[in-house]
């Protein structure tokens, strides 16, 4: 069990310092790109859910119906 433990931590580390070797920092257009992109998609999903929960609240409460 403790060569099972050690191993999984020498992988972890081996893979955490490929990832550290392979990414760098993103120029000020890539991260407001990104940023942007992020905002668009967190305003998306907000107004999406608005929308479902206002028509699931209007048919709850039976102020709309389809007849």
């Amino acid at each position: 069990m403790n060569f099972k433990l050690r191993e999984r931590l020498r992988s972890f580390i081996v893979n955490s310092k490929h990832v550290m070797n392979v990414s760098y920092k993103p120029t000020n257009d890539e991260f407001k790109k990104t940023a942007k992109i992020m905002l668009i998609g967190i305003l998306l999903i907000g107004v999406s859910g608005f929308v479902i929960g206002v028509i699931v609240s209007l048919l709850i409460s039976g102020t709309v119906s389809f007849i």
